[in-house]
């Protein structure tokens, strides 16, 4: 994900704020991927099968992760994922994790974690989604 340019990974984050607009921007600029990724994060069972089928495993497996899937989260790891896992970490708070981006300079994903975090404490969740 680092390789994405700032503005499109700042839209990719408005998107936890119900910005449907920057969200079908994502969708029609080239970026499927993060525009599924951000309805998966929010719930969409869709959108997590579409990672699955269109390349995208890791994507995938960071949605689950971030919904505390520790098969997921190993997962990530096993397949050399690193920096996803680290941004699942932050997403739930982790100060190691919260710390490597700052020290890394990614303050970027600081603020997507933040996002998603607010997002999922203020969402009420459907335990019967597809895990990982």
């Amino acid at each position: 994900m680092v390789d994405y340019p700032v503005k499109v990974l700042i839209a990719f984050g408005e998107t936890f704020t119900g910005n449907e607009e920057l969200l079908n921007w994502l969708l029609n600029n080239g970026y499927p991927e993060l525009a599924a990724l951000s309805s998966a994060i929010r719930g969409s069972e869709e959108a997590f099968k579409w990672l699955m089928a269109n390349g995208f495993p890791e994507l995938a497996a960071l949605d689950s992760a971030i919904d505390e899937d520790k098969k997921a989260y190993d997962w990530l790891n096993y397949h050399k994922h690193f920096f996803l896992a680290v941004l699942s970490d932050a997403c739930h708070n982790q100060p190691e994790a919260i710390a490597w981006l700052t020290r890394h300079d990614l303050k970027i994903f600081l603020l997507i974690a933040a996002k998603i975090r607010h997002f999922r404490d203020n969402q009420t969740f459907d335990y019967h989604k597809i895990h990982f």
